[in-house]
């Protein structure tokens, strides 16, 4: 599940998986690193899907209503595999603006889970946590339902706090032109023109 749902506030509001990067939309980066490690990748966004019809991925609105996080992404991902994909038992989720995640994530979040007996596994890197990008459980999809609309959670740290959560520790990569943050996401004009930076240099 690539997660867009969001109001993009800080880029001045529209779609931000839909700005230009190197060229190409943003949310094209991101599919390209996200498609080979996934069976199956649906896009969580609100409002119109036709808007994404070029990218030939299903679109499936926040399950929640009011622009609830990527908690709700989550949830509505879970609810799509086990609609579309019954065989379905992990969902992994991507941001849509962070064109530099690792493309071997998804097999680092299954073996740390089995190795350590986790329920969920997410990332982090330079001591700081990136739960958008995470792996869930269908088999929590209940829970997770529970928590968001009779509890009203919202915080993905906190619905994860109830659980063995395993967090994958990823290193800086490394570019000609020094080396960056592999979460480093563009949520401000400036940091996509950083990225462009990053792109070129690469």
């Amino acid at each position: 599940m690539v997660l867009a749902g969001g109001l993009s506030r800080r880029m001045g509001g529209g779609d931000k998986a839909l700005k230009t990067l190197a060229g190409r939309p943003i949310l094209e980066h991101v599919i390209e690193r996200a498609r080979p490690q996934v069976a199956a990748l649906v896009l969580n966004a609100n409002g119109p899907a036709e808007r994404f019809s070029d990218f030939g991925l299903p679109v499936a609105g926040d399950v929640v209503e009011g622009y609830a996080g990527p908690l709700a992404g989550v949830l509505t991902g879970l609810d799509w595999a086990a609609r579309e994909a019954p065989d379905c038992t992990w969902l992994a989720s991507f941001a849509c603006d962070a064109p530099f995640f690792p493309a071997d994530l998804v097999a680092r979040f299954l073996a740390a889970v089995e190795a350590e007996g986790a329920d969920m596994a997410c990332a982090a890197s330079l001591d700081r946590s990136h739960p958008v990008f995470g792996l869930w459980p269908l088999s929590l999809r209940g829970e997770l339902r529970q928590a968001m609309l009779e509890e009203e959670i919202r915080k993905v740290d906190v619905w994860t706090a109830r659980y063995r959560l395993s967090t994958v520790q990823f290193e800086e990569v490394k570019l000609p032109g020094g080396p960056v943050d592999p979460f480093f996401n563009a949520n401000r004009p400036d940091d996509l023109a950083e990225a462009e930076s990053l792109l070129a240099s690469a």
